[in-house]
């Protein structure tokens, strides 16, 4: 589904659908993100006031996005708390009561904004309206399943002409969560391994330990990590550790949030974030750098796109993504490089082509960035190919 198909945000058929369901007063769409937790993208009425002590506070206290994310099922909000602590959490509090919520179930959704990030959708009522049955949730929830069902992924726009080694390139695990809990335990969200070989497993969990002994402060850090597969392939992450994360239960928590494409964030609009307009506006800066890499635009031209200065923009930039303009520039000029190592044109004219220096310069950044030089890199996907070909 490319953009210029998709004209208004990805989950509006669904929200649509659940509106002739099933009558509710609010709904609101949970994410999980590339920076590390959980935050409120739609919709466009948000309270703004929410929406920001979710990212904030809520997010870590929200146990029915986590369990309904985690188990892949229908969760009713007032099961994950004691009748007695139920309305002193800060979820109540701050939440539920502030949108005058009495009755409130959240329904998982596999990816509602980007790709391997799930999410989950809450649907509240009223003091004066009756609790959602069991009849209701099925139907709400079945509507869900079906939206999942058809939603298009990357993989999809593959041809049968694409080589193996091109649609391994574009292989990614299902899910780009996992968190690893205070026993130094992985756990994925709702999806088997598929795609995290036992290497990364045991990376993630050393640098779960590790940065656990190093907080301090309030208790959180987030940080870009590089962790080389079994073959050597370099993956990126961004880690959030939590010093106290109650919504996955006691001790320190770490996220691992496997780093989106740049063809990933060239999928989403600017609706997709409509309660998050900080998000929202950087999205054209996302899309031009995508399209203008090759020439090297300058900080001061991507920053002209969202009508920041030079500083705000690359403040919020990093801040809100996890990575610097320049990073993120560079992974465009890797993705493209990849695709055109696999269409065995020669080092010298890739180099040229995604706006490298010289061919030395383009060998040096792609193995600082996967670990591997490009021909090496090549040669690996190509004997991956040949393993993974069928017999």
């Amino acid at each position: 589904m490319t953009n210029s198909v998709r004209d208004q945000f990805l989950c509006r058929p669904l929200f649509e659908t659940l509106r002739k369901t099933a009558p509710f007063s609010q709904l609101l769409l949970v994410t999980t993100m590339p920076r590390g937790g959980l935050q409120l993208a739609q919709p466009v009425n948000a309270p703004e006031s929410i929406v920001k002590t979710y990212s904030r506070t809520i997010q870590g206290d929200d146990r029915p996005a986590w369990n309904a994310m985690t188990d892949g099922r229908p969760v009713r909000v007032r099961e994950c708390w004691s009748a007695n602590d139920f309305k002193s959490t800060v979820y109540y509090r701050e939440l539920l009561g502030p949108l005058n919520a009495e009755h409130a179930i959240v329904l998982p959704v596999r990816s509602p904004v980007l790709e391997g990030y799930p999410g989950a959708i809450l649907l509240a009522r009223q003091e004066n309206q009756p609790d959602f049955t069991d009849s209701e949730i099925n139907k709400l929830y079945a509507a869900v399943q079906d939206f999942d069902e058809h939603q298009p992924r990357e993989a999809d726009s593959l041809n049968a002409t694409d080589s193996r080694a091109t649609i391994l390139m574009h292989e990614r695990p299902l899910v780009s969560v996992v968190a690893v809990n205070s026993d130094y335990k992985p756990h994925l969200l709702g999806a088997d391994w598929a795609g995290y070989d036992d290497r990364l497993r045991e990376q993630m969990v050393t640098e779960a330990r590790r940065r656990s002994h190093m907080l301090n402060g309030d208790g959180q850090e987030s940080v870009r990590v590089l962790f080389p597969d079994s073959h050597g392939d370099i993956w990126t992450f961004r880690v959030a550790t939590y010093r106290s994360y109650p919504a996955l239960g006691s001790g320190t928590h770490s996220l691992f949030c496997l780093t989106p494409t740049c063809d990933d964030w060239g999928r989403v609009k600017q609706a997709d974030f409509q309660a998050d307009p900080e998000v929202a506006r950087l999205i054209p800066a996302l899309k031009f750098m995508l399209h203008e890499f090759h020439r090297g635009p300058t900080l001061g031209e991507i920053a002209k796109q969202v009508q920041l200065s030079p500083f705000h923009f690359h403040r919020r930039f990093t801040e809100l993504l996890g990575l610097t303009p320049k990073q993120y520039m560079l992974e465009c000029q890797i993705h493209e490089a990849k695709t055109q190592l696999l269409a065995i044109k020669d080092l010298a004219g890739i180099a040229r082509d995604c706006g490298f220096a010289h061919q030395s310069h383009f060998t040096s950044r792609f193995k600082q960035a996967t670990g591997l030089t490009p021909t090496r890199w090549r040669r690996m996907m190509q004997n991956r190919a040949a393993v993974a070909a069928p017999n």
